[in-house]
């Protein structure tokens, strides 16, 4: 290193060098510093990016997972249920979901007449519902007034039939039509049928457990 020349002492200027040394060693310090730092900073971004990138994936293939395992266990549907669907069949009608009305032709017949009487059943849920109605089904009654004594029931000599099923809406009736030959009959159509002598009768209709409420008619 050079030898100091100037008019001042030499150790003013070996104080300046070291002074201009000195700070150029901490200007590297500083360099190598923010280096470091940058390099290290950089790093460490692209690290946190991977790890929430990865973190971001398992979540939406977890969501996804259980979607699909939500889908495939939810609850059964009994079979029933889906043959009656496929089918397009509605489910058979409950007794409850049932009302049944009897009327009478006329309210007078000529002795030797036959009466005639509607029936009409109604479903009065308001689901559809399926049910047979055949003739063995339904049961049409005639009593006395009084109803002490019974005179004639249509399946006493009904042998049931062909069935007849009905596919009712809510609040939908099936109309039937039913003409009585004016006879008394008896269980397994046993013994003498003979004709009903002139008076004041009723008649009710029965399907399943649900009742008519009775009409009444006269015979002259």
């Amino acid at each position: 290193m050079l030898e100091p020349n100037g008019p001042l002492p030499p150790e003013i200027y070996w104080r300046r060098r070291a002074l201009a040394i000195g700070a150029i060693v901490i200007a590297l310090v500083l360099v190598v510093w923010l280096a470091f730092e940058l390099l290290h900073g950089s790093g460490k971004s692209s690290s946190t990016a991977a790890s929430t990138s990865t973190s971001a994936a398992a979540s939406k293939s977890g969501t996804s997972a259980t979607t699909s395992a939500a889908a495939t266990s939810g609850t059964p549907v009994p079979a029933n249920s889906v043959n009656a669907a496929a089918s397009g069949a509605p489910a058979p009608c409950p007794d409850q979901s049932l009302a049944i009305k009897v009327t009478v032709g006329k309210p007078t017949y000529k002795t030797g007449e036959q009466p005639v009487f509607g029936i009409v059943i109604t479903n009065i849920s308001t689901t559809a519902c399926s049910r047979d109605m055949g003739s063995g089904l339904q049961q049409v009654s005639v009593q006395s007034l009084d109803g002490q004594r019974r005179l004639w029931t249509s399946t006493d000599c009904d042998q049931g039939g062909q069935a007849d099923v009905r596919n009712l809406n809510g609040g939908q009736q099936a109309a039937f039509t039913l003409t009585w030959s004016g006879t008394t009959s008896q269980p397994g159509c046993a013994g003498e049928r003979v004709p009903v002598p002139p008076g004041a009768y009723t008649v009710s209709a029965q399907f399943g457990s649900v009742r008519s409420t009775p009409e009444t008619f006269n015979i002259a």
